[in-house]
């Protein structure tokens, strides 16, 4: 009976309920242990020259199973990798701006402000921080999120389920839509706008009719990451803040998993870091000229920062 011959009645069993990594090593384990049954049992002749030719491919067989083992041990642990940052430049803020959304158009910044009384949409001229225009909102609505698409500006409202349409030049209301969620940070991809509500999931919403078409759910390492807050869409990568932490993730939309962590430890101002609301909250990128802007609620401070890769910075 030849080596591979005796294992191979054997295979399907093995398989079954298996991944085809797992089989795979079971099959080559199994071959090996068939051709050492096969060896006591063979004439002393056959036996000879079944060691000759078996003895090594079996060493090699058992070297290359420990060592493919170690590799799937070892990628399935790896952690995620982290950036950091490198600050180019500081612009004034409005301290008082409870900022939940940013977005970057055509050479100006426009801001969604939250707090029952205080929310607003604005224009914000980049360089010295003052309001260029503003809409306010009525008292009983909490700002949120804030995007663009085709020319106008979507608003979010935390908890009224509301959103609101504006033409970005005169601030003008168009419409007014409902969500069945919170609503915590937006922004767009070419064909859906995203809205976050504070779980581990994105809602994927359809820009014509405002509805819903889809969700992604976010994991890290195969766990949930809640608290998805202020979102902005950055080179097919979906990049949030993570509320109440100095991270932002980098998240995939195909497969909702976070493809890496953005650490802005550091960033926060002195004169924020008494305040627990005042927190790290607005990620806006300018596609023309390849700048990253972030800021948080109540800072005094805008930063542009460039991210430095993770691989020169090894965990």
């Amino acid at each position: 009976m030849g080596c591979s011959q005796f294992v191979l009645p054997y295979y399907r069993r093995i398989c079954a309920g298996r991944t085809r990594f797992s089989c795979f090593r079971w099959f080559l384990a199994m071959k090996y242990v068939g051709c050492m049954r096969s060896l006591r049992l063979a004439q002393a002749t056959s036996h000879n020259i079944c060691r000759r030719r078996t003895l090594l491919p079996p060493v090699l067989i058992l070297i290359f199973i420990s060592w493919v083992a170690a590799a799937s041990v070892f990628a399935g642990t790896r952690a995620i990798p982290t950036e950091s940052y490198r600050m180019v430049r500081m612009y004034p803020h409005d301290a008082n701006a409870f900022t939940q959304g940013l977005v970057f158009v055509n050479g100006m910044l426009y801001e969604s402000t939250g707090q029952r009384g205080q929310s607003s949409v604005r224009m914000v001229d980049l360089a010295t921080g003052r309001v260029l225009q503003q809409h306010d909102l009525a008292a009983n609505y909490f700002g949120e999120g804030l995007t663009d698409w085709n020319g106008q500006l979507i608003q979010l409202t935390w908890e009224s389920h509301t959103g609101f349409v504006y033409d970005t030049f005169s601030f003008r209301t168009l419409r007014t839509f409902t969500y069945p969620w919170e609503g915590w940070g937006l922004t767009h991809d070419s064909r859906h706008l995203i809205l976050s509500d504070g779980t581990a999931v994105l809602h994927l919403l359809d820009p014509a009719t405002l509805k819903p078409v889809g969700e992604i759910r976010v994991t890290a390492e195969g766990k949930p990451v809640l608290n998805l807050n202020e979102l902005e869409y950055i080179h097919g990568e979906i990049y949030a803040n993570i509320w109440e932490t100095n991270r932002i993730a980098r998240i995939s939309p195909a497969t909702g998993k976070v493809i890496e962590w953005i650490d802005l430890s550091g960033l926060r101002p002195k004169s924020a870091q008494q305040n627990p609301n005042a927190v790290l909250n607005g990620i806006a990128y300018d596609g023309q000229h390849d700048r990253l802007y972030v800021t948080g609620k109540l800072w005094p401070v805008l930063y542009e920062i460039k991210l430095i890769d993770a691989a020169r910075h090894p965990q």
